[in-house]
């Protein structure tokens, strides 16, 4: 039997892993060891998540958050090198770009244990994101890479990355498929916020680049507050971005705050606003996969198609007139099943 080790500790990581560990489920040859680092440790960042997507609890849990990132990316790769001492794990496999998915793969390949990564591939080709540093690092040592689109593919190809690279669609749209009807049956935030659909935008900041610089953080919210004269903008508030506003003194004008959602609610939320303002790469696709059109509070973005496709746009770039098209890289809602046949045939 396989002994697959998964090493999760974010909201998107935990939307991604719940579609892969039940596609693992499936199979009697294969026996998956989740670990969640800590890194995102409110209840509503993490527990609620497990509850309502059914993600098995974690067999090591390492409460490892906060401190800047070589502090907590030092203290996860000593705490999952000794996981993996334990386990033995036949596979590491890794999601997406945080500090828990860099340090787990560290920890992985000194360990001389082979690393899957969920997410590969992707490029904003803006280093001064810490987020583009732990995705380069973990593809450069990973042996099987598993990309959401073509564009990863072809980014991986420039860097002499060939071997293991597969183009399986995006883990996040299978989730969303999933979420369609319990959606529908057990979320009534739109009740409780007194909300009309396509009548209010939905907010999002959490990235350090934002949060980390006071006057970067003041302007985003200007622009923000600027919007809510428009419309409502809803915004659910991420404990580090509360946390670095309060230090800035932040103005937020007429926004609506309210406390972090779990996925089923935020997800409610984003397909019913009339459009989503975020730094968060997840959120940009799930504002796709809903049509909702998105504003990205970044200068880059890794998820090129949806600016590509008209559904996007950087806050500091004028209005996206490209006409709106589909966009089929994202697959059919079968990328976990073919991450799972790709991980049993490189046994």
């Amino acid at each position: 039997m396989l002994a697959i080790l998964t090493v999760i500790g974010t909201r998107p990581q935990f939307i991604k892993a719940a579609a892969v560990s039940q596609a693992l489920r499936t199979r009697s040859n294969l026996r998956e060891i989740i670990v969640h680092t800590g890194q995102h440790f409110d209840d509503d960042m993490s527990r609620q998540f497990f509850d309502e997507l059914d993600i098995p609890t974690p067999t090591y849990s390492l409460d490892i958050h906060g401190g800047a990132h070589g502090e907590m990316t030092g203290r996860m790769l000593q705490e999952i090198e000794l996981v993996i001492g334990k386990v033995r794990p036949d596979l590491v496999l890794v999601y997406g770009d945080t500090n828990s998915t860099v340090a787990a793969a560290l920890a992985a390949a000194k360990m001389r244990v082979p690393v899957a990564h969920v997410e590969a591939g992707l490029r904003s080709f803006d280093r001064s994101m810490p987020e583009e540093v732990n995705r380069i690092v973990t593809d450069h040592i990973s042996g099987l890479l598993f990309c959401p689109t073509r564009a990863a593919v072809a980014n991986l190809r420039r860097e002499g990355i060939v071997a293991g690279v597969t183009h399986v669609g995006d883990v996040m749209y299978d989730m969303t498929q999933r979420a369609a009807a319990l959606v529908k049956q057990k979320s009534r935030i739109l009740e409780r916020l007194a909300l009309r659909p396509n009548s209010y935008a939905v907010a999002t900041v959490h990235r350090a680049e934002s949060t980390d610089e006071p006057d970067k953080l003041a302007r985003i919210f200007m622009w923000l507050a600027e919007r809510a004269v428009e419309r409502p903008v809803i915004m659910p508030l991420h404990p580090r971005t509360r946390l670095a506003m309060e230090r800035a003194a932040v103005n937020t004008g007429a926004l609506r705050m309210i406390d972090p959602l779990g996925y089923l609610d935020m997800t409610a939320l984003v397909q019913n606003a009339a459009a989503v303002y975020t730094d968060s790469g997840g959120l940009q696709k799930e504002a796709y996969f809903h049509r909702v059109p998105c504003i990205t509070l970044r200068t880059t973005t890794e998820w090129v198609e949806t600016v590509e496709a008209g559904w996007n746009r950087l806050w500091t770039e004028p209005p996206n007139d490209t006409p709106r098209r589909e966009i089929d890289d994202y697959g059919d809602g079968l990328a976990a099943l073919r991450i799972v046949e790709a991980i049993e045939s490189a046994r």
